[in-house]
């Protein structure tokens, strides 16, 4: 006979512990809400505003009164926006950055609607919970993709030019001087788009599998002006054709379901003296290094997005979006590069450079 002993309970943990998921239960509610006021035009119109009632944002925005005034009074609660007194409420020059400053680093609205659109498939990963099925990116919410692109784009366009080419040996002189550049998973075209406006010297082709985001890429080009210099295709990593004397993987390919016969293949694509620019999400080399705000988030859409679309494809690697340097590191070594060197980081993105 076996007795079982009842755990003692920590009274104080456990409340901490209630009252932590009640935080988490207005931070599910307020990423919706986020998408709303972006949506809707509601922070732009406060941007430097100063103090509005809910009738003159409402009316800013020709938007009811009615669920104008209950926006703002949540936003209030979770402090996106601040109450001003008198019915009035305000957007802080700073969330103001934030919540509609798109060029900037610290724009964090796109990431509201590309999460909303995650979890809009959480009856289909309760599915693919029990099956082991996978789940492919085309497969979720229209959303995702936009969302995708503005959560990512304010920290190419700080950084990509700046600082993660001139920081790949050989590079930037390349570049200017006029090189074929490929741009492999390129969604909307942000990526690819930025450094055709910065090196106007070379040609540069986008490559993505979802038809919706190359049509998107390509109207895109062509508004920025360099849609002479620059061509979208519909297909796969390993569909790629020519030779190229740079390729570009920009956060996707822990979402590939064979990164390391895509990395092979690029590899064979690759000019002798070409290099490989592989941008991946920050990771710690083990999950005890990645139990911080950041690495919830990346585990969190790892799990909605990068890994049931690995596991939608051909072997099915899921290597997740917090796969490390150190796992990184071994993909590209199987696929037959012999350098492999990290040359940037910022708090949300590795960036490597891949040499044959």
């Amino acid at each position: 006979m076996t007795t079982s002993t009842t755990p003692t309970v920590n009274e104080q943990k456990l409340m901490e512990f209630v009252f932590k998921t009640v935080g988490d239960f207005g931070a599910m509610l307020n990423g919706s809400l986020a998408v709303i006021g972006d949506k809707l035009g509601l922070y732009r119109a406060m941007a430097g505003a100063g103090p509005l009632t809910p009738a003159e944002l409402a009316d800013r925005t020709d938007t009811a009164e009615r669920y104008v005034r209950e926006w703002l009074s949540a936003q209030a609660a979770a402090g996106y926006v601040e109450y001003a007194g008198d019915n009035r409420f305000a957007l802080s020059a700073e969330n103001a950055i934030a919540l509609t400053d798109e060029n900037s680093p610290a724009c964090v609205i796109g990431g509201f609607e590309l999460m909303l659109a995650a979890v809009r498939s959480t009856d289909r990963l309760v599915t693919a919970f029990r099956t082991g099925a996978g789940v492919g990116w085309h497969e979720h919410h229209q959303d995702l993709f936009e969302g995708c692109e503005r959560f990512f784009r304010p920290g190419y366009h700080a950084h990509l030019v700046e600082e993660w080419i001139p920081a790949m040996e050989g590079v930037a002189d390349q570049l200017r001087s006029g090189i074929r550049v490929a741009d492999v998973g390129c969604g909307l075209g942000a990526s690819t788009v930025l450094l055709a406006s910065a090196y106007p010297a070379s040609t540069f082709v986008g490559i993505d599998y979802h038809d919706g985001s190359i049509a998107a890429a390509q109207e895109r080009a062509a508004a920025a002006g360099v849609g002479n210099r620059t061509r979208f295709e519909v297909g796969r990593a390993k569909e790629l054709t020519g030779t190229y004397d740079l390729v570009c993987l920009f956060d996707c390919l822990h979402d590939m379901g064979d990164p390391v016969g895509v990395l092979r293949h690029l590899r064979s694509q690759l000019d002798p003296d070409g290099s490989i620019l592989l941008v991946e999400p920050f990771a710690g080399n083990a999950v005890a290094d990645n139990l911080n705000p950041v690495g919830a988030v990346y585990y969190g859409a790892s799990t909605f997005l990068c890994t049931p679309n690995s596991l939608s494809q051909e072997v099915g690697a899921a290597l997740g979006a917090q796969a490390g340097e150190p796992r990184l590191r071994e993909v590209a070594a199987e696929a037959g590069f012999t350098r492999f060197e990290r040359v940037a980081e910022t708090p949300f993105n590795m960036i490597f450079q891949l040499r044959p």
